[in-house]
C-alpha cells in the first residue's frame, strides 16, 4: 500500500494497523539539536488518548511513544526519527461477525474493491487509530516549533457537535482543556454532555465541527502555486479520518460576501509593520502566510460504527444486515482536536524549514 508519506522536507511516515502489535511513525528531515524527549511527545498523546470519559471509546490504551532512534542525550540528531506506540487492548473478537460483510460508512468495501484483501479487525490502517502516530510526529514538529517559532502557538477546539454550537462571544482559550469536549465555552458543557449521552444511549452517533488556529505564524510561508499552505493544510486536514470538508478563514462563507466585505484592508502599524483590519483570508493570500492567524475549520461525520442495525452486503454479495460491535466513540469529532493540531504543526514546520532553504528567511521590506 503506496501513500502512507506526507511533507515536503519534514517528512512524515505512519505506520501500523489497528489491532498490530504496534503502530508508529518515522519523521525525517527534523532539524538536528532540537530538545525532545517522551516525556514532552506524550503530553499531545494523553490528550488524544481514548478511554478518559464516557464521552470516547472506552477501549484502553496507555499510548506511551517510545523513541527508537534519531534522538542522542535528548537532543534530535538530523536523523530519521522513529517512534513506537505499542497496542495492549486489542479485542479482535468483536470483529468476527464483519469479517465477510462491509459496514456502511466505513472503507471496509473499497479497500475490498481495491487491494481484495482488507484487515476487518478494528478497521485496521483506515482506523482512526492510526492518527496516534500522527500525533506523536505532531510532538515532534511541535518541539521543533519552540525552537525556530517561538512566538507560534496552534489551538485546535470543537465549535459545533451535531446541532449544538459554541457561543463565540463566551470564547475562553482557558477552558478548552478543561472539558472532554475541547470546546472554549464553559456554559454549554453540561448541555452538550447531556446531549452526546442521549445519542450514544440511542445506540447512535453524531459529528462535528473543529476549528484549528496558528497564531504567530510568520509571513511568507509558502508557494503561489503547487505548494500552496492552504492547500496542503486542507490536504492535510482531509486526510484525518471522518474528515468530508475544510475551509479557510471565511471558507464557504466568502461566497456570500461582496469584495468590499471580504478584501481585508491595510494600514502602517506604529512598529513599522503591517497592520490587517480583519482577517477573512484566514491567515494566507495567495497560498503564502500574511502573519495574521492561520484559521481552519473542518467538518467531522458520524462515527460510523453504531449498534444500530444497517443495510449492507457481504464479499460474497448477498443482502445481509450489519450491526457493529465494539467500543466506538459517539462523536469522533472530539479526539479530532489534538490530531488537528498535530497536523498544522507538521504542516507550517515543513513549510518553516522550505522557506530557509529557498528564501533564507529573508522577506521584502515595506516602507
Amino acid at each position: 500500500m503506496s501513500y502512507n508519506t506526507f511533507g515536503h522536507l519534514f517528512r512524515v511516515t505512519t505506520w501500523g494497523e489497528s489491532h498490530g502489535p504496534a503502530l508508529g511513525a518515522t519523521v525525517d528531515g527534523c532539524p538536528p539539536g532540537i530538545p525532545v524527549d517522551e516525556a514532552f511527545i506524550q503530553v499531545f498523546l494523553d490528550r488524544r488518548r481514548p478511554g478518559q470519559s464516557k464521552m470516547t471509546t472506552q477501549r484502553q490504551e496507555a499510548d506511551r511513544v517510545k523513541i527508537l532512534s534519531g534522538v542522542f542525550e535528548g537532543r534530535t540528531t538530523g536523523t530519521p526519527i522513529q517512534l513506537m506506540i505499542e497496542n495492549t487492548d486489542q479485542r479482535s473478537k468483536d470483529y468476527g461477525e464483519i469479517a465477510r460483510q462491509f459496514r456502511p460508512g466505513h472503507a471496509d468495501i473499497t479497500y475490498h474493491q481495491k487491494y481484495g484483501i482488507r484487515d476487518y479487525r478494528g478497521g485496521g490502517r483506515s482506523s482512526a487509530r492510526e492518527t496516534a502516530a500522527r500525533v506523536a510526529a505532531g510532538g515532534v514538529a511541535q518541539a521543533v516549533l519552540r525552537a525556530l517559532a517561538p512566538g507560534l502557538r496552534i489551538t485546535g477546539y470543537m465549535v459545533t457537535m451535531g446541532v449544538k454550537q459554541i457561543d463565540r462571544l463566551r470564547f475562553d482559550r482557558e477552558e478548552i482543556l478543561r472539558n472532554p469536549f475541547f470546546i472554549p465555552d464553559a456554559a454549554v458543557v453540561d448541555e452538550w454532555s447531556d446531549y452526546l449521552e442521549a445519542i450514544r444511549k440511542n445506540r447512535n452517533s453524531v459529528g462535528a465541527t473543529i476549528e484549528v488556529v496558528a497564531e504567530g505564524c510568520p509571513p511568507g510561508l509558502g508557494a503561489p502555486i503547487y505548494a500552496k499552505m492552504d492547500s496542503d493544510l486542507a490536504a492535510a486536514m482531509m486526510s484525518i479520518n471522518a474528515v468530508k470538508g475544510v475551509e479557510i478563514g471565511e471558507g464557504m462563507a466568502a461566497a456570500r460576501l461582496t469584495g468590499t466585505d471580504n478584501a481585508d484592508e491595510m494600514r502602517m502599524g506604529g512598529n513599522g509593520q503591517v497592520v490587517y483590519e480583519s482577517n477573512h483570508a484566514g491567515g494566507i493570500l495567495g497560498g503564502i502566510t500574511t502573519g495574521e492567524p492561520i484559521v481552519v475549520r473542518f467538518a467531522v461525520k458520524p462515527t460510523s460504527s453504531i449498534l444500530t442495525p444497517r443495510d449492507s452486503v457481504d464479499v460474497e454479495g448477498h443482502d445481509v444486515e450489519v450491526v457493529t460491535k465494539g467500543r466506538h466513540d459517539p462523536c469522533v469529532g472530539i479526539r479530532a482536536v489534538p490530531v488537528a493540531e498535530a497536523m498544522m504543526a507538521c504542516v507550517i514546520l515543513d513549510h518553516l524549514l522550505l522557506d530557509r532553504g529557498q528564501t533564507g528567511g529573508v522577506r521584502g521590506r515595506i516602507g
